[in-house]
């Protein structure tokens, strides 16, 4: 990027599992973080929405840090970046905001030193750094993802042809991934291991071929992590109950929680949100869609930004 322009990047949130598909299984939504950066002589990260401002504005900020990592691993160093940062995903819900943030840290490694990387490299830097490739995979590529990660490799594949309406129900109280992974068995019976993992192939088929009742049955079905997490996350019973009745065909934890999310076919969204908020008024109730773009960066003229467009 040269001197005089800035750097402007979008991320999606994201949602995982839906149920079955344990740390494989992803989807982008159109909550979005959103990066302005210039080249500056200092880090300086100026949160624009309210919640940001907890995390550090330094070079110690954790977007800068894996910018800054990324960077490293290319024989790079990254410089001086002032960055004006915005989100309208909750932050601790399940919705993707590590991963989106990690997201963004590589493309501004990759933009700012000119790295050039390729899709499938930032595919491999985003899942090594979150984990697994659900969340991030869905942030960088959009739409669903189905992934798998080894030690040796990353597989994403994307699907950008279905769509349905998604409500988040999103409590206003934290769950920690770290808290919700420890309530998850250590081992499990290879009977049980293969019956886990029918119901979510089976999940998989379901959506390809919108068959939208059987999917969510297969999503109600799971023996991945929702047997274990309910006592967390109460309302998630709650939901399971209701959500049916007012037209949504699946329901899931979203991540590790405690957000819920409930698929309906397209244009059902607005009927399943009012019948929700009235079961929970407690909660916030979002109407989303899926993000089918993933990750977006372009470049804009400081000199532009300042005195407007010339006519």
């Amino acid at each position: 990027m040269s001197e005089g322009e800035m750097v402007v990047i979008k991320v999606p949130g994201s949602t995982a599992n839906l149920g079955p598909g344990f740390d494989s299984i992803g989807l982008a939504l159109n909550l979005y973080l959103t990066l302005e950066a210039e080249r500056a002589d200092k880090f300086e990260m100026i949160p624009l929405s309210e919640p940001l401002s907890i995390y550090p504005s330094d070079e110690s900020n954790f977007i800068f840090q894996v910018a800054m990592d990324t960077a490293k691993k290319y024989g790079r160093e990254l410089q001086g970046c002032k960055a004006r940062i915005s989100s309208d995903i909750p932050l601790t819900r399940g919705l993707g905001s590590s991963a989106a943030a990690i997201v963004a840290g590589i493309e501004l490694a990759d933009v700012l030193c000119g790295l050039r990387l390729s899709q499938h490299e930032k595919l491999e830097l985003s899942s090594r750094m979150e984990g697994h490739p659900d969340n991030a995979g869905a942030s960088l590529l959009g739409g669903i993802v189905i992934g798998c990660m080894s030690e040796e490799e990353v597989h994403v594949q994307s699907i950008k042809n279905i769509e349905f309406d998604i409500i988040a129900v999103v409590p206003k109280e934290e769950l920690l991934t770290k808290e919700s992974r420890g309530v998850l068995p250590e081992e499990w019976s290879f009977k049980a291991a293969v019956q886990a993992g029918a119901v979510g192939n089976v999940m998989v088929a379901a959506l390809l071929s919108r068959n939208y009742s059987l999917a969510g049955k297969m999503m109600s079905a799971d023996l991945f992590h929702h047997p274990y997490r309910k006592e967390m996350v109460p309302h998630l019973e709650v939901i399971e109950k209701a959500a049916p009745r007012l037209g949504a065909f699946g329901v899931a934890l979203s991540g590790a929680g405690p957000a819920v999310l409930c698929l309906s076919e397209s244009g059902c969204a607005p009927a399943v949100a009012e019948g929700l908020q009235r079961v929970l008024p407690e909660m916030e109730i979002l109407c989303l869609k899926i993000d089918q773009e993933g990750s977006a960066v372009f470049k804009k003229s400081l000199i532009e930004l300042e005195v407007g467009p010339i006519v």
